[in-house]
């Protein structure tokens, strides 16, 4: 898959941001855009401004149902300052896009771009795409003198560059439209009252308000209740529940669902299933992960199968039980592919169907999750699925095995039913 890299301080994220990643994506031939916040954020507001995970909220609840975007937190991870070097060896590493993969950046960073941590091996590295900030002509010869590289893949800063600046490292330009917004733009205009919930996406100026970011002090009326949904398509009945699912999960732990979704999405194109229930089951697999012991008891019992003796001990295993419960009750999703694959994405089952098989793999192999085989994320691009969930599963057991960890329940009975059916 061919993929584009859109860094910056997202702080907060508005249409701009957004309106560049579609923009790169209909003029050229990139099939995806990784939008990767920083973990230092350049605006100093005290107590006042966001943290890291504020920023990722927002950009994540700016997004739902896109699968032709995705967010890599890699950098919020790493903490500190991270080098724009540094991500886009470990985007190839991870992602291992189909050639070289783009960078997006602003032409007020023209000026400054020789002054990052080895620009060179950059410009080797990516397709380097400049989108047009600034009036007048667009970038030619030899780089200005300027500041050092502000700290990751920052695409879009507020920073300053006159127009027309040279850059001699080979790149595309990108004839979109300027838009004249910019973070500090809304973060001032928030702070000062004046109208600015039109310059970011509808979810994000939801989190502004209710946590209070870049001074906001007032709400104004409104009804934000969901609209009834009894009519609705599946794409929405699955936005609604990847609201809820963004709100209710720790800020990490919806990272990785929604790369779980996007990771379905794909499988279920690649083999022929159905993208969008794929990506449903994904999004929503783990949406009882942080639901307490008791709770998840009751959900998991009004699928009639009762609580085993190891789920009694270890009450964390139904979580997909419970969800799928949930799913089904509370957003009357009765297509059985989905609800079983949100069911057994951690245990497993006898005679998975492929949509449970696609959620299984992609919830143990998504990019984000660390400490995956390589080989596993090759196979997950080119192998039959059966051969691909059995050496996920065979993985799986195996690092079970390593920590010493129970496994009679889920992952060793279906792996050796698997091995009963290959021998028959």
């Amino acid at each position: 898959m061919k993929l584009a890299i859109l860094g910056g301080s997202f702080n907060p994220v508005h249409v701009g941001h957004l309106h560049l990643a579609d923009t790169v994506l209909e003029s050229f031939d990139y099939q995806r855009v990784i939008l990767i916040p920083a973990f230092q954020s350049p605006f100093k507001a005290g107590a006042e401004g966001p943290s890291a995970q504020d920023r990722l909220d927002m950009l994540a609840a700016s997004i739902p149902g896109d699968v032709r975007l995705t967010i890599d937190d890699c950098e919020i991870n790493r903490k500190g300052v991270s080098y724009t070097i540094d991500t886009i060896k470990d985007v190839i590493a991870r992602y291992r896009p189909e050639g070289k993969p783009g960078l997006i950046l602003g032409d007020d960073l023209a000026s400054t771009f020789h002054n990052w941590k080895d620009p060179g091996e950059i410009a080797e590295l990516a397709d380097i795409i400049i989108a047009r900030r600034l009036p007048g002509p667009a970038v030619t010869g030899a780089a200005n003198a300027g500041t050092a590289e502000p700290g990751a893949a920052n695409a879009l800063t507020d920073g300053t560059a006159e127009p027309g600046v040279a850059f001699p490292y080979p790149h595309r330009a990108l004839a979109n439209e300027i838009l004249n917004i910019s973070s500090r733009m809304v973060r001032e205009r928030i702070s000062l009252g004046e109208a600015w919930r039109y310059l970011v996406p509808p979810a994000a100026r939801n989190i502004i308000e209710s946590r209070r970011l870049y001074g906001f002090s007032s709400v104004p009326d409104r009804d934000v209740s969901l609209a009834d949904k009894s009519g609705d398509s599946l794409k929405k009945l699955t936005l609604a529940i990847e609201n809820e699912v963004r709100q209710i999960l720790a800020p990490q732990r919806f990272v990785h669902s929604r790369n779980v979704a996007i990771m379905a999405w794909d499988l279920a194109l690649r083999f022929g299933l159905d993208c969008q229930k794929a990506y449903l089951a994904g999004i929503a697999h783990d949406m009882c992960k942080g639901t307490n012991e008791e709770e998840l008891q009751q959900l998991a019992k009004k699928d009639g199968a009762g609580i085993s003796k190891l789920e009694m001990k270890k009450p964390g295993l139904l979580h997909g039980r419970a969800a799928a419960v949930l799913v089904n009750r509370k957003y009357g999703i009765n297509d059985q592919d989905v609800l079983d694959a949100i069911r057994y994405h951690t245990t497993g089952t006898a005679d998975m169907d492929s949509m449970a098989k696609i959620i299984y793999v992609a919830d143990k192999i998504e990019m984000s999750r660390t400490g995956v085989d390589p080989s596993l994320r090759r196979m997950g691009e080119t192998a039959d699925l059966d051969i691909l969930f059995k050496a996920v599963l065979d993985n799986t057991v195996a690092q079970l095995r390593a920590r010493d960890l129970d496994i009679s329940y889920g992952p060793r009975r279906l792996l050796a039913s698997m091995e009963r059916r290959s021998m028959q």
